[in-house]
């Protein structure tokens, strides 16, 4: 794995906030296509980011509404509030410059009604399974892919990593509402191997992709989405984030999904506290701002 000071970005755009991240989220943040071995992030809102990834730009988990477009989360948390609870902070044909989606689930906070309506029929969009890509399909995708063990698109491998939508608890009740949940795995010689949790607790899936892929910069969705009646979370924490670090100590960590949804319990500034209790070191654990972007 890469020491910490062979971070090519440290210096650039997390120690000095400067180019693409700075005080201000960045609203139209630098595309790095074209530059080898350049890696580009950027936290749209929720679990949505954009991932520059050797000259391909790729869209995760696009929920593209307008603010308070959709119902709370039936059943969960603070579900009288409307999602989502905050607007799209760059313009949505910022959001939509892109080269291919991929749809970790199809759970509206991560494919929702805008995403399906905004996106070109034609957008190569790469999902989890069958049962996804039939969902996706009928609503006029024509270039559908499932992501496999070793998928590739533009040169880039994608690899697929399972995961749990919550507790054994949350499972035994609520399995058909929960369903399937997916990560991926980003990887190509010459650039920073980049990991997408998705949805998920912290699992032995994490642990071994973590062990497996030895992954430079891991992105975890860390609201900590409650559901009353039951213990824990439907996805991970800032705990997690703390875990993360023991099994990867020179990774960057960034924690994403927080502030944006009813049922997420865990808001930036609480994480940001707990970084700094934990001694997580903030210069690589990252709690994006929406809109805001890093190189790597």
């Amino acid at each position: 794995m890469k020491t910490l000071t062979s971070l090519p970005f440290l210096t650039a755009a997390v120690l000095a906030l400067a180019a693409c991240s700075t005080a201000e989220p960045a609203t139209d943040a630098p595309s790095p296509r074209g530059d080898a071995g350049v890696v580009g992030f950027q936290l749209i809102r929720n679990a949505t980011l954009k991932l520059d990834y050797a000259g391909t730009t790729f869209l995760v988990d696009p929920m593209l509404a307008e603010e308070g477009a959709y119902p709370g989360f039936k059943g969960t948390h603070n579900s009288h509030l409307r999602n989502p609870l905050v607007g799209l902070p760059v313009p949505l044909d910022v959001v939509l410059d892109a080269d291919a989606v991929v749809v970790t689930h199809t759970h509206l906070d991560h494919w929702d009604d805008a995403a399906r309506q905004q996106l070109p029929k034609s957008m190569p969009i790469f999902v989890q399974d069958e049962r996804d890509a039939a969902t996706v399909r009928k609503d006029g995708f024509t270039d559908v892919r499932v992501l496999g063990s070793d998928t590739s698109f533009n040169g880039t491998r994608l690899t697929r990593i399972g995961g749990q939508h919550g507790t054994d608890g949350h499972l035994g009740k609520l399995a058909p509402v929960l369903g399937t949940v997916s990560g991926v795995v980003f990887e190509r010689p010459g650039h920073e191997t980049v990991y997408i949790a998705g949805d998920t607790i912290w699992r032995p899936e994490v642990e071994a992709a973590i062990r497996q892929h030895r992954p430079d910069v891991i992105v975890l969705n860390t609201g900590y989405a409650r559901i009353p009646g039951f213990e824990g979370s439907i996805i991970m924490g800032k705990e997690d984030l703390a875990r993360a670090r023991r099994m990867a100590p020179d990774a960057v960590l960034i924690g994403v999904h927080m502030e944006a949804v009813n049922h997420a319990t865990q808001s930036r500034p609480e994480v940001g506290r707990y970084i700094t209790e934990a001694n997580l070191d903030a210069t690589r654990t990252l709690i994006p701002a929406d809109g805001e972007s890093y190189l790597f």
